[in-house]
């Protein structure tokens, strides 16, 4: 986890660099209208990555406390075990399958 934890801060890092609203002098450029739109649309588009990539970073952030706490592994539900090969697929996992299947509709 502190390795994925990792890779996402820099993913969010990487992302709002590249976001064309983090350009400051693009306040001051007189570009076409097309341009604008475009860098709206890119804009938008970063937005939504960014924020996939924070909520990513809130469940390892929310693993990692569980790790602390030694609950790691056990269902917030139901307090029994999760799969270990269900961690191994998510390891952000806070429900065991019954209890995500119950969750679902």
């Amino acid at each position: 986890l502190q390795e994925e934890k990792k890779r996402v801060v820099f993913n969010i890092a990487d992302l709002t660099a590249q976001d064309p609203f983090s350009d400051t002098d693009r306040l001051s450029d007189n570009a076409a209208v097309d341009t604008e739109a475009k860098e709206e649309i890119n804009h938008e588009r970063y937005q939504a990555m960014l924020k996939e990539l924070k909520m990513k970073l809130e469940a390892i952030d929310a693993a990692l406390l569980r790790i602390a706490r030694e609950v790691y592994g056990y269902c917030s539900s139901c307090k029994k075990m999760i799969d270990t090969d269900r961690l191994a697929a998510i390891p952000t996992a806070t429900l065991c399958m019954n209890c995500e299947s119950k969750r679902k509709p």
